[in-house]
């Protein structure tokens, strides 16, 4: 019997009128390759006393990663008695239902909490009254944040991402012009906690946990190298034979 891989997949919570819900997004192919980058933390401001430091740093290194994912309306078709809504979509619209999945995680949607100050149109409307009628409050407008998204790789990647770039190349259409293939091409950046510092809501406790899950488990799996690592030094040192 043929092992079952487990698929990739972004997962957000979409606003509704029924509340927030999960958007799951699983591939439908993995991507044969990601590309994952790393950068340096920026370093900390010199400090003339005690001399520059150059591995001292203020933030904590920036993580990207990059893939292209492939998406065929055929084979979900095909697959209908495994996944018969999907298969029913793409009858009706190709792969345009997930790629528009895909397009709203670029979108900002009003945030939690209190809206922020909104000093442009305050200051417009206090010349235009000649600074009165409002008492000089400040008027407000709506707190706007993108969607947090878990990038689920496996077991042992489930991280909080922001999508900084999606490109879709669109290959092939249907009679009534709905793509049936597609190629998507996404970069999406590891949030870290001090970049969950302002989320709001549910997101920001499974964001939060997603984080430290991962980093524990990368800090288990360096440790575990450990052993690997000292066998290597052994192994290079000259012997009396």
């Amino acid at each position: 019997m043929a092992a079952q891989f487990i698929k990739g997949a972004l997962i957000s919570f979409m606003p509704t009128f029924l509340g927030a819900l999960p958007n799951v997004i699983v591939f439908q192919m993995n991507p044969d390759t990601i590309t994952h980058t790393w950068t340096g933390g920026a370093e900390a401001t010199s400090d003339a006393k005690a001399g520059h430091d150059p591995l001292a740093v203020k933030s904590l290194p920036s993580e990207t990663f990059a893939f292209t994912i492939s998406l065929d309306a055929n084979d979900m078709i095909a697959d209908a008695d495994v996944n018969p809504i999907a298969a029913g979509l793409a009858t009706l619209s190709g792969v345009y239902a997930r790629l528009a999945a895909l397009e709203m995680l670029q979108y900002p949607t009003p945030a939690p909490g209190p809206p922020l100050v909104g000093a442009g149109a305050a200051a417009a409307a206090a010349a235009a009254t000649g600074g009165a009628g409002d008492g000089g409050q400040n008027e407000t407008v709506p707190r706007l944040q993108v969607p947090v998204v878990l990038f689920a790789w496996g077991p042992e990647r489930i991280v909080p991402v922001r999508v900084t770039a999606l490109t879709i190349t669109e290959k092939l259409y249907d009679a009534a012009l709905n793509p049936i293939h597609a190629d998507a091409q996404m970069t999406l950046r590891v949030l870290t906690l001090d970049d969950l510092v302002n989320v709001q809501g549910i997101m920001k406790d499974i964001a939060t946990g997603a984080y430290n899950y991962t980093q524990g488990l990368r800090q288990v799996q360096a440790m575990a190298n450990l052993g690997d690592a000292a066998a290597s030094v052994l192994g290079m040192l000259p012997t009396p034979f």
